[in-house]
């Protein structure tokens, strides 16, 4: 095969494996009624004037299922991790003891599972737009190679490697949604 076909394709594929690993991102901060770390992932804290991610201020572990326990590397930094917690109105009330952050996870209603599964598959659904884009431009490329003296067959046989890669990666945002929709749903 043409060596810029390959790199067409190769390039393609990249980015949809980077969409995988976005929606994969994306999936685990969406939360399924359990304490995970992953949930504060997207958390800014005040460090001395500087926005910071929470890993970075603290370390943040689940001791049960429904609490998580934030342990600040800075024991002044209690305050500002309890202050950005509710700042970012995520529905979570956090309680401090002095030396750890705790937030109790409350049992999720049947009408806000079902709203988590909605926002899981809208999450997937723009996934899937974003693998047909890059698709779509893969073979805008290879047709115009085409225009640039790359044989016909060759061109063919690339689109259909391109297409055989987005239904891959489509079935993979399937199946992680799939696994996220029972999470979600099973109390």
């Amino acid at each position: 095969m043409n060596e810029d076909v390959t790199f067409v394709i190769s390039f393609a594929e990249e980015q949809m494996k980077k969409t995988i690993i976005h929606a994969q991102e994306e999936l685990a901060k969406i939360r399924a009624g359990k304490a995970n770390p992953n949930m504060l992932d997207s958390l800014k804290v005040d460090c001395y004037g500087v926005e910071s991610p929470l890993s970075q201020v603290a370390n943040v572990n689940t001791p049960d299922s429904q609490t998580l326990a934030i342990q600040p590397w800075d024991k002044s930094m209690i305050e500002q991790i309890e202050k950005a917690i509710i700042n970012a109105n995520i529905g979570l009330n956090p309680q401090s003891d002095g030396t750890f952050v705790r937030i109790n996870i409350p049992p999720l209603t049947e009408e806000r599972r079902i709203e988590l599964v909605k926002q899981a598959k809208t999450e997937v659904e723009n996934c899937k737009i974003s693998i047909r884009n890059f698709r779509r431009e893969a073979n805008e490329e290879i047709k115009g190679m085409v225009k640039n003296g790359l044989a016909e067959d060759e061109a063919k046989d690339a689109e259909d490697e391109v297409q055989a890669l987005t239904d891959k990666c489509i079935t993979e945002l399937d199946k992680l949604f799939g696994v996220k929709e029972k999470e979600i749903m099973t109390v």
